[in-house]
Order: C-alpha cells, then structure tokens, then sequence
C-alpha cells in the first residue's frame, strides 16, 4: 500500500475533488497554508494499492496546471517610508507537489 500526500493550491481543490471521485479515489483532505506567496492550499491524503499511485499522479497532474499569477513584492504598509515600490511581479502558482510514501501498516476500525 502507498499513501499519496498531495500539496495543491485552493484555486485546484474543486478540480481535483471531482477528479479523483469520478477515478474512485478515496481521500482526505486538510487545509494548509504555506509557501511564498501565504495563499491558501489543500493537502489531500490518498492512500491507494501499489500500482495505482501512478494512475493518482496523472490524474492529479490532469486536473491541476501551473498557471502566471502577479503579486506585489512586499505590501504598501510593510515598506519603509519613502521606499522604491516596484511593480508586481510574474510568479508560478498552482500545479501540485506529490509525495508517495510506502505504508509498512494499515487499520481501519
């Protein structure tokens, strides 16, 4: 058995939702938050059969792409006073992180 901890931003949450249902995926998911830009994002935990991390990934990568995005450097009340603003910036978001992970033990009661 293996365990599929996937990391994807909140804009993807719905898309791979319904993805993975429709593949007949079971999973949890947790709200985090974390990287550069502090937006929200959804951890899924999916455990599945050996063979079928595979078939999660690419359903996962079908469901969720990379996309530009322009954020502000450092928020007007975070800069000094009398400081240079500089124009936002194009950065990546979305997409997703995959770990799969081996189980040594699974239970469910």
């Amino acid at each position: 058995m293996k365990l599929v901890v996937t990391v994807v931003h909140d804009r993807d949450n719905n898309k791979i939702t319904e993805a993975l249902l429709r593949n007949g995926f079971k999973f949890t998911k947790l709200p985090s938050t974390g990287g550069f830009l502090r937006e929200g994002n959804v951890t899924f935990l999916i455990g599945v059969e050996g063979d079928d991390s595979s078939k999660v990934i690419q359903v996962i990568s079908d469901s969720c792409k990379t996309r530009e995005q322009f954020v502000n450097v450092l928020p007007p009340d975070a800069a000094p006073i009398g400081s240079f603003m500089p124009s936002p910036v194009k950065v990546l978001v979305g997409g997703a992180v995959c770990f799969v992970l081996d189980v040594e033990r699974f239970e469910k009661f």
